[in-house]
């Protein structure tokens, strides 16, 4: 069985981990358990202490976001493969193994998605992303009703939420950009990934139950922040708005209608604002998608639809989020 390093970004999660741990500890397949503690403040360190002496703990001076701590977990190991787990997301047996199983299975994938459900594990919350031409990314089966008959057509990259690498192809792709504090970390690795020739695997028995949105809030002002400028920085980093006129156009549309309803929701301009730092810090780093990672089925018109059904959560009020 191939060995994997498994890493839990946590940042003031004290209780989120206080379940999530117990389904990961003595999992099959794992080299090393480590979280990485952001800074919190909220009992954490004493906790994991008391409770988890086994876990490795890598303890920051203060929340340095998502993408610096899944790189100081990944830096803790050195098994062949790393697995990421949201601490919000609790797992089912077999999970690590799953993963890691599905890179050892395939040689040119570097990277696996697992399969997130919603909390009464009635509905997907996900099975890996994918992707439109303004890099937009959506999570698969999302809202559909569970079980459902999953598919890899259109899968081009894991959710960082349930997520397997090989170790040697995350670190000649760079590792995680820490310029993204948090959101589209993962869509930013997996492109490069994708860019450098790997593929991405599809782990349905890597499954686990994802409460959601519960490190940023239900649609907080710092969530709104946060996302605002990862898109406009993966936008300048990979050229979106230079990639043609309809790609272009396409974008601009999209941001400009997120904007304008945050702004007329809320009375203020975070959301523009976000975006314009966002873009600010992209400034010289350059990066490009390559055509095999965007679904050409997602057009205008279904990005929208799935937006729709994600926030409606199918009329389903636990999957609204």
């Amino acid at each position: 069985m191939a060995q994997a390093d498994l890493v839990v970004p946590t940042w003031n999660g004290r209780g989120l981990l206080e379940r999530c741990l117990p389904t990961l500890v003595g999992q099959a397949g794992v080299a090393r358990l480590v979280v990485v503690d952001n800074g919190s403040t909220d009992g954490t360190a004493e906790m994991l202490a008391e409770r988890f002496p086994s876990v490795a703990v890598v303890a920051l001076a203060e929340n340095r976001g998502f993408a610096r701590a899944v790189n100081a977990g990944v830096a803790a190991g050195a098994a062949e493969h790393v697995v990421l787990v949201n601490n919000d997301v609790e797992c089912d047996p077999g999970f690590v193994a799953a993963l890691s199983g599905a890179l050892a299975r395939d040689s040119g994938a570097g990277m696996a998605a697992g399969l997130l459900l919603t909390p009464r594990r009635e509905r997907v919350d996900s099975y890996g992303l994918e992707v439109d031409r303004t890099l937009a990314a959506f999570p698969r089966f999302a809202c559909a009703r569970w079980p459902a008959a999953l598919h890899e057509r259109g899968l081009a990259l894991p959710s960082g939420g349930a997520a397997a690498y090989r170790r040697d192809a995350l670190a000649a792709a760079g590792g995680f950009d820490d310029a993204l504090f948090g959101y589209m970390e993962d869509v930013d690795v997996g492109l490069r990934l994708a860019a450098a020739g790997w593929r991405c695997a599809g782990a349905p028995q890597a499954s686990g139950t994802h409460l959601g949105s519960a490190s940023f809030g239900q649609r907080s002002r710092w969530q709104v922040e946060v996302s605002g400028f990862a898109r406009g920085y993966m936008l300048r980093k990979y050229g979106v708005l230079g990639s043609g006129l309809g790609p272009a156009a396409w974008a601009l549309g999209v941001e400009l209608g997120v904007v304008a309803v945050d702004a007329m929701k809320e009375r203020d301009l975070t959301a523009l604002q976000s975006r314009l730092r966002g873009w600010g810090a992209a400034r010289g780093r350059r990066a490009s998608a390559p055509a095999e990672a965007i679904n050409p089925e997602l057009g205008p018109a279904e990005g929208l639809r799935r937006r729709r059904r994600v926030i409606s959560g199918a009329g389903d009020p636990e999957t609204r989020r």
